[in-house]
């Protein structure tokens, strides 16, 4: 019958570092010319085309000319929105793209408030039906799901796009999901939403077209699609979505202040021209802290080994606590005597300061202050203790 490409959380515009955010539109760019190159009947993108319902205008502008080139190719494209780019207001966007003639949105219903059924319109091409939902913001369109029929289309293939999550994919997430089993029957179920490779029967997540923070880099290494057969005996083929290969550094330490030498030597022994640097920095610090590791040292060392670019994560380096342990004799008195024990047991010239630092910090908020105007109070008055 018909070959069509399944797409989906593409999210133009998602990344904040521009280097990761250029590849983020290559990969689609290379999305979009696969397509083309496979003479493709249609494209469907299941939500999350864009990152948020108002995307830069730039991201617009090279997404436009993107859309260009499938129509150019007569190559028509439905869309839904995901839980990104939806809004509340129905305006976004989508619909900007829609009416310039580069895509459908296939989202049509009609709520019958009476029986509590939303009934779905398709949107017919080539003689297959297209029914759509928009993903909504926290699973919202979950309860919606439960109260879904479709208009019939006798004798059409089917395809339901959703951006949700179903019950047979979501693992051990503690998240809502549509049990498969409600949902209305339909030859392909076109899934967006969960950032995974994951078939179920007809049911289809491809994952992201490019992937969208470090775990996914980690994990994914890169994004992908599915191109659908509806007559072949292997019905989807999956296409890789190939941009710059991951190197993935993992560093336990203990010692912040060694810790940027060690962390140079173990990027000495790899290859790093024109890589992804995944850097994972973890360990219990028993000397020094955080800012004591010189990532912008390791930064430049990286770009003078070519490397295209470096993403840290410290989320599992934790500061030892330091541990107090006290007798107070005098309840009354108990702030300085506090103090004084911990001088001792903590020597520094910054000890002297502790009891006008916490005067200053102990301004009380006045009755109609504004928040900025407080903020600025305690700061003005901390600083004038620590003299900056």
């Amino acid at each position: 019958m018909v070959r069509f490409a399944h797409i989906s959380d593409v999210h133009l515009g998602g990344w904040k570092q521009e280097p990761l955010r250029n590849l983020n539109f290559q990969s689609f760019q290379k999305a979009v010319s696969k397509c083309i190159d496979a003479n493709l009947d249609f494209v469907i993108i299941v939500g999350d085309l864009f990152d948020s319902a108002y995307p830069p205008i730039e991201i617009l502008k090279k997404t436009f000319a993107e859309f260009r080139r499938l129509k150019e190719a007569k190559i028509p494209c439905f869309i839904i929105a995901g839980s990104h780019d939806y809004s509340v207001s129905g305006k976004t966007f989508l619909d900007v793209l829609e009416k310039a003639g580069f895509c459908k949105n296939v989202t049509n219903f009609e709520m019958d408030e009476e029986k509590k059924i939303i009934y779905l319109n398709p949107v017919v091409h080539q003689g297959v039906a297209m029914y759509g939902y928009p993903g909504k913001k926290s699973g919202l369109e979950i309860e919606d799901l439960r109260k879904i029929k479709l208009q019939d289309s006798p004798g059409m293939f089917k395809i339901f796009m959703l951006h949700t999550t179903i019950d047979k994919a979501k693992g051990t997430l503690p998240i809502d999901a549509i049990e498969v089993d409600k949902l209305p029957q339909a030859d392909y179920y076109a899934l967006g939403h969960l950032h995974i490779d994951f078939q179920y029967e007809n049911f289809v997540y491809p994952g992201p077209v490019f992937p969208n923070n470090f775990q996914e880099l980690e994990d994914l290494q890169e994004g992908g699609f599915y191109i659908v057969d509806t007559e072949s005996d292997n019905k989807l083929q999956k296409v890789n979505l190939k941009t710059k290969p991951i190197e993935s550094v993992e560093i336990e330490i203990k010692n912040a202040l060694t810790a940027t030498e060690k962390i140079l030597s173990e990027l000495n022994k790899r290859q790093l021209q024109d890589k992804i640097i995944l850097l994972r920095v973890k360990g219990d610090l028993e000397k020094g802290k955080h800012s004591d590791i010189k990532f912008r040292k390791i930064q430049e060392y990286l770009e003078d080994k070519g490397a295209y670019f470096m993403l840290k994560n410290t989320h599992d380096l934790n500061v030892k606590e330091l541990e107090m342990e006290m007798d107070i004799s005098d309840s009354e008195n108990i702030e300085e005597e506090t103090i004084e024990k911990f001088s001792e047991k903590n020597p520094s010239d910054f000890n002297s300061l502790i009891p006008e630092l916490m005067s200053a910090l102990s301004l009380e908020k006045q009755e109609d202050e504004k928040n900025n105007i407080f903020t600025s109070r305690l700061l003005e008055g901390a600083k004038k203790v620590l003299k900056f």
